[in-house]
């Protein structure tokens, strides 16, 4: 009894769709590939947004290093 044959996967299959029904199974998924997708989009703009930061950052670093050349010449 340790493992799980055939017959108890169809007996587990027939009544997730008996509660679940055909048409929510796929709404489901659907559901659930949106959520991946936007989750993967939220990581990209967090990725580009610190990307801008540290440009932002690196070009004050020029500024400041122009500006002390500027003042000690």
């Amino acid at each position: 009894m340790g493992s799980f044959s055939i017959w108890h996967w169809m007996i587990v299959l027939v009544i997730v769709l008996l509660v679940f029904g055909r048409g929510k199974i796929p709404e489901l998924m659907g559901d659930m590939a949106k959520g991946i997708k936007s989750f993967k989009k939220g990581m990209a703009d967090d990725d580009v947004a610190e990307d801008k930061r540290t440009v932002e950052h690196r070009a004050d670093e020029t500024v400041s290093a122009a500006k002390e050349k500027a003042s000690k010449s």
